[in-house]
Order: C-alpha cells, then sequence, then structure tokens
C-alpha cells in the first residue's frame, strides 16, 4: 500500500482531542519539580526497565494527591528516551477524553507515530474495518493494536503506554473492558509493551484489576508515601512558586514559618498547593493580602482530614472571590450566577470558550464572574480558549452539599442539568431550514467547507445539539420541560436533523431518537 494509501485510511480512525499529554489542552498544566517526587519517579523508571517486571504499573490515590503530575512528567520523561508509544489523559468534562469511545483508536493513531513499522498494519485493519471505530472495544483493540504489534516486522523494543485518570471515564464497564484488554499484549515478545495507570482507587478499577490474572500488575498507593516524604515536596513547591510573586524580589518572603504552615494545612494534597499559589498570584489582588486571606483563623484550626482541609479551603477561596465582606444570600444575584456560570461549567460534556458558553447560557457576558476564580478554573485572557476546571476535586466539592457547607456556592446536580437542557432548547429553536445558507438542496456534506459550517454552527449550537438530551435525562424535569421538548418536535425537529447532519453527528442524532421515544411513551 503506498505511503498515500497508507494516510488515507489512518486518517479515518476518529481521534480523542486531548487526549494525549502534550496536547495544547495541558499546556500550562502543572509538572513534577526537579527535586520533587524523585523516588517514586525513579520507582516507575525501574519498573519499566526491568526486563521481569509487571505488565500494569498501577498508580492510585485520593483526590489531590498528584496523580496526574506525575504521569505527565513521567510521559515527557519517556518521549524524551523515545520510549513513550501513546498515551490517553481521561477528563470527565471534556468531549471525547470522557469515555472510551475513541480510546482505542486514538492509540492506534498514536502508535503509527511512536512507532512508524506499524503504519501499513493499521492502516490495512482500518481498510479492512471500514467502521471498526463502531465496533466493539474488543474488535477495535484486536484488529487496530493487538494484532499489528504480533504481525509487525521483529524488533526487540520496548515501549510504555501511559493512561492517566482512567477514573474519570464515564463507564464502569468500559473501564473493566479496558484492563481486561490491555493485558493480553503481555504476551507480545518482540515489541512489547508496559501499562502507567494512574486513577483513584474507586470500584469499579479495584474490581477490574483483581480480575487480572495473577503477577499482571503492581500497584502503588499514592497517599501511603509517608508523610515527611511528601511534606518536602511540598515545602519546595511553595518555596519555588511563591518566590516568583514575592513583593520585594530583595526581601526572602513568605519566610520559612509561613512556609511551614502552608505545609501543615496542605495535609499531603498538592491541589491545594497549586491552588493557594494560584490565588496568592492572583493579578487583581496583592500577595499579602491573599497570604492573609489563606492564613486567617488559621491558629484555630484544629487537627482535620485531608479533605476538609481542601473543602474549607475552596470553601474560604469561593467566599472571598465571589461575594467579598458582602453580607449576600443564597437568593442573591451574585450567588444565583455564581450557581448558573459555574454550575453550567463544571457539569457540561465538553469544554467551551467563554463567550460561546454565554451564549449557551444567554447571558452577555460571564467574564465578570470568571474574572475571580483563576484559582480553581483556567480562564484564559482570550475569550475564544475553553474555560476549564483546574482539577476534578473543585467539582466534586461544589456537587456534594456535605462538603460544600456554604450554600450559597453548593450546585444541585439534577437542577443544573434541567437548567442546561432548557438553555439548549432556546437555542434549539433559532434553528431554520438551510441553516448555512446554501441553497442547494442536494449537496453532500463533505463538499461544504468546515468554515462554513462553523460560521454558521458555532460551539455553542454545535453543543446543543449533540447535548441537550443528555441534561434532560440527567436532569429533574417538571411538566412544562416535556411541553419544551413537544414543542421542539413540533417546530424544530428538522431544523436539528439538518443541523446534525452538517456537523457529522447524524448517528449520534439516531440514538437520541430512539431512547427520546421511549421517554416520551412512558410519560
Amino acid at each position: 500500500m503506498q505511503t498515500w494509501e497508507q494516510q488515507k485510511y489512518l486518517s479515518k480512525l476518529p481521534t480523542a482531542k486531548g487526549a494525549a499529554y502534550n496536547d495544547r489542552l495541558w499546556e500550562y498544566e502543572d509538572h513534577c519539580l526537579p527535586d520533587t517526587r524523585v523516588e517514586l519517579r525513579q520507582r516507575i523508571m525501574d519498573w519499566f526497565e526491568d526486563p521481569n517486571g509487571e505488565y500494569i504499573f498501577w498508580l492510585n490515590g485520593m483526590a489531590g494527591t498528584g496523580k496526574s503530575t506525575i504521569s505527565r512528567t513521567v510521559a515527557w520523561d519517556l518521549a524524551e528516551k523515545k520510549r513513550l508509544a501513546a498515551s490517553f489523559f481521561f477528563s470527565r468534562d471534556h468531549g471525547d477524553i470522557s469515555h472510551a469511545g475513541h480510546f482505542f483508536t486514538t492509540i492506534a493513531a498514536q502508535l503509527t507515530r511512536s512507532l512508524p513499522v506499524l503504519r501499513p498494519l493499521i492502516s490495512q485493519a482500518a481498510q479492512e474495518h471500514s467502521d471498526i471505530w463502531n465496533q466493539r472495544l474488543s474488535e477495535q483493540w484486536k484488529y487496530l493494536i493487538l494484532d499489528p504489534l504480533k504481525n509487525a516486522p521483529a524488533q526487540s523494543i520496548q515501549l510504555v503506554v501511559v493512561i492517566d485518570a482512567l477514573d474519570e471515564c464515564d463507564s464502569k464497564d468500559d473501564i473493566q473492558q479496558i484492563l481486561k484488554l490491555l493485558v493480553q499484549a503481555k504476551c507480545l515478545e518482540t515489541i512489547r509493551l508496559r501499562v502507567l495507570v494512574t486513577s483513584r482507587p474507586e470500584t469499579p478499577i479495584l474490581l477490574g484489576f483483581r480480575n487480572l490474572p495473577g503477577e499482571a500488575y503492581q500497584d502503588f498507593v499514592l497517599h501511603n508515601i509517608p508523610s515527611p516524604t511528601v511534606s518536602q515536596d511540598i515545602s519546595i513547591f511553595f518555596r519555588k512558586k511563591l518566590s516568583s510573586v514575592k513583593p520585594e524580589p530583595s526581601t526572602p518572603w513568605p519566610g520559612e514559618p509561613i512556609i511551614q504552615r502552608l505545609v501543615e494545612k496542605a495535609a499531603g494534597l498538592f491541589i491545594y498547593a497549586a491552588t493557594i499559589y494560584r490565588f496568592i498570584r492572583d493579578d487583581n489582588y496583592t500577595p499579602e493580602d491573599q497570604l492573609s486571606v489563606v492564613l486567617e483563623e488559621d491558629h484555630d484550626t484544629p487537627p482535620q482530614s485531608p479533605m476538609k482541609h481542601l473543602d474549607d479551603m475552596y470553601t474560604k477561596l469561593l467566599q472571598h472571590s465571589v461575594v467579598g465582606k458582602q453580607a449576600v444570600s443564597k437568593d442573591d444575584h451574585l450567588a444565583v450566577r455564581f450557581r448558573k456560570i459555574v454550575g453550567s461549567i463544571i457539569i457540561m460534556f465538553d469544554i467551551m470558550a467563554a463567550k460561546e458558553i454565554a451564549k449557551l447560557l444567554h447571558l452577555r457576558t460571564i467574564s465578570t464572574t470568571l474574572a475571580s476564580l483563576h484559582s480553581v478554573l483556567s480562564v484564559p485572557v482570550n475569550e475564544g480558549q475553553p474555560v476549564r476546571i483546574f482539577h476534578p476535586s473543585f467539582r466534586d466539592f461544589l456537587l456534594d452539599s456535605h462538603r460544600c457547607l456554604d450554600s450559597r456556592f453548593s450546585i444541585d446536580l439534577k437542577e443544573a442539568h434541567i437548567t442546561l437542557f432548557r438553555n439548549c432548547i432556546m437555542v434549539l429553536a433559532e434553528l431554520r431550514q438551510d441553516l448555512c445558507n446554501l441553497r442547494e438542496p442536494g449537496i453532500s456534506v463533505g463538499d461544504i467547507p468546515e468554515h462554513i459550517i462553523q460560521q454558521y454552527i458555532p460551539a455553542h449550537i454545535h453543543y446543543a445539539c449533540r447535548y441537550w438530551f443528555h441534561h434532560f435525562q440527567l436532569g429533574n424535569p417538571i411538566q412544562e420541560d416535556m411541553d419544551r421538548i413537544l414543542q421542539f418536535l413540533e417546530q424544530d425537529f428538522l431544523h436539528w436533523l439538518e443541523a446534525l447532519s452538517l456537523i457529522k453527528e447524524a448517528s449520534n442524532g439516531v440514538l437520541i431518537v430512539v431512547d427520546l421515544e421511549i421517554t416520551l411513551r412512558v410519560s
């Protein structure tokens, strides 16, 4: 098969945007500082280089212990040594990397770049199985990855696949299936794969590992690292980072006693340290004032669990950043606006730019609300870049009323979903026939320039078309919401189908229609 033919079939493999360790999405995420996590990183490299080591290295730990930072750093280290086969960084709020639908196709596409000898084999598989991405995960794994690795020209090499935040995959069954399939590569003799997996120790993953054959993996519990070691790494982080924002370069700041107080408050959680640093460096305030907010009432704080420290920190930062010293109630417009905007951001199925989120929520702008939340949200200066949360623990905190005790910030999950559904339905009401002004009823979608489609179907319309029914299913609908759907079917259904066809989501539309028919019949 000619090179151009190979590329033709490989280009048809759907890949998940944001999956790779070096994707633009993760550009400003932290890496391990040179003098931190030294023993653990060396342990991972020793596992990789040991010819008799277990096939999978499972690095697990509770939220905020630095799993993703470690996996990102290790992926960069392996890439520099040309030993990284592929990487997939799951994230619950990032479209195609929140599920396993494009997991194996993405891994296969990356393998063709890290190991060019696989290109003809994987492209041939894509040609012979033209709809492989619609087939079961087991078929995708066998035809796109396992068989090409088995049939590749003999060469002795060992590579690593890095899978981060497997717990962020939205299907428990897919999580266990991925582990079950990956371990089959243990039998490879020439091109050998190892797999580094990071996750929280949640039940589906625990069961998935327990069902693997003996000696297939080794696990390392991150939050069991001795406390002095973790505290030392966090103190290095604070010294290094805070030195860059100190008020007067010639003056030691904030001083060793303050550093130690911050380390104690972090209680072993790197996400605490990272969030505090982002809060202190906020350009809208002086570092001294921000630090005083962090430390206020510190002497009255009793010993607590690490997650309680994290919850207290999130509460304090929100109280300072959202309402300041104003005595506002839960029904005050500042609190209501926070819950509407941030509540939507943390549950959306894909990320969007601030200006597109504002259009979806039918708000003139959301920049004022986001401007004070740089310590917990990634808010680019360019409103065309996507907004996202820094760490899943912030989402978990807001959605758990037992953790977020200030009702002004607590997000009701079902209410947030039904609110987004209603906003999506309002967007769909703006659709019309011949949405892109083509005036060519018989034109093929493939012949329409992509910039034309993006011009007439921008991100907020694209999102509403894809996810309106998902938000309905997860919300707490009332009779008026059923009426909204009936009105949509009467007035905008055909326009919606046309829009889905233009954005190449017609197959998902069919699944929505099937589920919708069942829902309406039951109702």
